[in-house]
């Protein structure tokens, strides 16, 4: 039983904006990249050293920017709530796409860059928490997976943009608009956060019990399946009870420096970090971000360039849908394996295609390069990217969520900034072989994950209390348990003749015998 509303699925979808915001931000400048005016403007077309020295610069203080947005929000969250860091972050995302859209210099639009990044970074950080704390598990792959979807779609959205833009005889307006447009989402979240709840885990956090209930029965009030609402009851005396047990032991155990003294943590820790890294070592980032380099080096040129780039990433949405759709049944570790697997194979087929027929006018094996880097991001956006979130968002408790979902995602941008920033360089002196480094590092990868990472069962179908259970941690209630089945069949609370939607307080006090540590 999913066990959520319509106002849940609005909630999600609403969250959403911050993920477009993402999507676009980070593939706009691989569309601008490919736009006449842009390169003339800031004097990219003539000089390539200084090209690949600046468009570098560019894509560095991006992901520089992101990590300090992931630093700042794991405090904000923790301190102001979700609610408001998005606010925040959304706010930060609109000053940095006003600043970049009105460059007049290089200097000003890598600063803009950096700004725009920091936005991005936070939001990259709290959407997926604020998704997995609204959904319920047997949906947390489906719902948490619109974040992985919507990125792709954003960054389809700008690719389109892109190619539209193109044939414009403004030169001017062939870049500006499109960078305008980062603008867009982020106010319209800005519009919308008003049907927005917090957080209801947030909430228990700061004592607000009532309130984070109010929300809880909102969420998963469905009355055709449950009609008495015995479902939102049990989950939210299991989240009440597991934040009450895990605010004692984090007090009591030393606070934060408890995320590298405590194994269960700091296993953790290293999980998220390095699943998000293992995603970067693909080479899906620099692939994308040079994809007008990649497809010239394969012979192609013009408006042709962003249209296979706007159908990329058309594609990777797609495939970041579908895998949202299945990955509440695989489990997480499988699909991470899975892509990791496909990516490999593929950028190695890559590379024997540019080695062959790179720079030529073989039209066969153009075809083929062509392909094979839309099988590539078959396998990236259908195994790794929506998984990636949903898994580095779930697998950390309540307390240190934001601060372990920031840790993850900093492996994100660390990477990103060490591929991306070196990218133009490495492509223009060893070209093709540059991606053979990812190669490399992602069967390296594999080999980790299916060593060390638990097996694909471990947060399919449990709630984000009872996965601490999986990593050695006490869980406080848990909803299989017989006393909580038993509450489910709507049997009399307290002799009184009624259902348990009439006595709330009752499932409290019944439920005490399942609150011991496991």
């Amino acid at each position: 039983m999913a066990h959520y509303s319509s106002y849940n699925v609005r909630i999600i979808l609403i969250l959403t904006l911050g993920s477009l915001t993402y999507g676009y931000v980070l593939s706009v400048m691989s569309n601008t990249l490919g736009e006449p005016g842009f390169l003339s403007y800031f004097n990219l077309a003539t000089d390539s050293a200084y090209a690949s020295q600046v468009i570098g610069a560019f894509n560095g203080v991006l992901s520089a920017g992101g990590a300090l947005g992931c630093v700042t929000v794991a405090w904000t969250s923790k301190r102001y709530g979700r609610k408001w860091s998005m606010n925040a972050s959304a706010v930060v995302a609109v000053i940095g796409g006003a600043i970049q859209t009105g460059s007049v210099n290089a200097a000003m639009l890598i600063f803009s860059r950096f700004v725009i990044g920091w936005g991005m970074g936070m939001m990259a950080v709290l959407i997926p928490i604020f998704q997995a704390e609204v959904s319920p598990p047997g949906s947390r792959g489906l719902l948490v997976g619109q974040h992985g979807t919507w990125i792709c779609a954003g960054d389809a959205i700008a690719g389109w943009i892109g190619v539209g833009t193109y044939y414009s005889s403004d030169k001017s307006f062939q870049w500006r608009f499109p960078i305008a447009m980062q603008c867009f989402f982020p106010l319209l979240l800005l519009v919308c956060s008003p049907w927005v709840p917090e957080s209801p885990r947030w909430l228990l956090l700061q004592g607000r019990k009532s309130s984070a209930w109010e929300i809880v029965a909102k969420l998963h009030s469905n009355t055709k399946s449950d009609p008495d609402g015995v479902y939102a009851r049990e989950e939210f005396h299991q989240m009440a009870k597991q934040v009450e047990m895990d605010s004692e032991l984090w007090i009591g155990g030393g606070g934060v420096k408890q995320l590298i003294t405590r194994p269960s943590y700091r296993k953790r820790m290293w999980m998220g970090f390095f699943t998000q890294y293992a995603a970067q070592s693909t080479g899906a980032m620099v692939i994308y971000n040079y994809m007008v380099t990649l497809y010239e080096d394969l012979g192609l040129s013009g408006g042709k360039v962003l249209m296979l780039g706007a159908a990329y990433v058309t594609v990777a949405s797609a495939c970041n849908f579908v895998c949202s759709l299945v990955m509440d049944h695989i489990g997480r570790r499988r699909l991470l394996l899975l892509g990791l697997c496909g990516c490999m194979v593929m950028l190695s087929i890559e590379c024997i295609m540019f080695s062959q027929f790179g720079g030529t006018n073989n039209h066969v094996g153009n075809s083929i390069g062509v392909f094979v880097i839309f099988c590539f991001i078959f396998f990236y956006a259908g195994g790794i990217d929506a998984t990636s979130y949903v898994y580095c968002s779930e697998i950390f408790p309540t307390h240190v969520r934001s601060e372990g979902m920031a840790w993850s995602m900093i492996g994100t941008f660390l990477s990103t900034i060490l591929y991306v920033g070196v990218g133009p360089l490495a492509l223009a002196e060893v070209k093709w072989k540059y991606y053979l480094l990812f190669i490399s590092l992602t069967a390296i990868d594999i080999a980790v994950i299916w060593r060390w990472f638990p097996e694909a069962s471990i947060t399919k179908g449990l709630s984000l209390e009872e996965i601490n259970s999986k990593f050695g941690d006490e869980v406080a209630v848990r909803l299989n348990d017989k006393d909580v089945k038993t509450m489910r069949t709507g049997m009399d609370f307290e002799g009184s003749g009624s259902s348990p939607a009439a006595h709330p307080e009752a499932l409290e006090m019944k439920s005490q015998s399942n609150s011991t540590p496991v």
